[in-house]
């Protein structure tokens, strides 16, 4: 197993605003027997890890069938959220479960937060470098 791992920032597009490169960590999530491989935004002021409605659907989820609601707040507040876990792979570190609020928001990142991403991984963040480094807590 590796100890820790090291990310480049990933570049966006400028035009957007200031901020010109993200955190974004490369992870594949799986969900009976559906896997997809995609990234997510570290974002250390998220309360709570956020899944696209594309990306759910992509795993096989049916947005009737997952009943306990959650309460988004900020630019998300409008939307209806749903609690789900997936299983998520980050580089060669061991599987974890990650609860999302699975978000009826068409057009948000996968949203990677306190609860509960950062409590199964330690991150470093070397702006300056544009890069970030990811220690799972294992």
């Amino acid at each position: 197993m590796v100890d820790a791992q090291r990310f480049p920032y990933k570049i966006i597009d400028s035009r957007l605003g200031m901020v010109d490169r993200m955190a974004y960590l490369p992870l594949m999530l799986s969900l009976n027997g559906q896997s997809l491989n995609t990234e997510g935004l570290l974002d250390t002021g998220a309360s709570v890890n956020v899944l696209p409605y594309e990306l759910g659907l992509q795993l096989g989820l049916i947005w009737e069938n997952e009943t306990l609601s959650v309460v988004l707040t900020g630019n998300l507040a409008r939307f209806e959220a749903r609690a789900v876990v997936v299983d998520a792979q980050v580089s060669s570190f061991p599987r974890v479960n990650l609860a999302f609020a699975w978000t009826q928001a068409t057009n948000v990142p996968l949203i990677l937060g306190q609860a509960n991403f950062f409590f199964e991984f330690d991150v470093c963040f070397f702006r300056a470098r544009s890069e970030f480094e990811v220690r799972c807590k294992v």
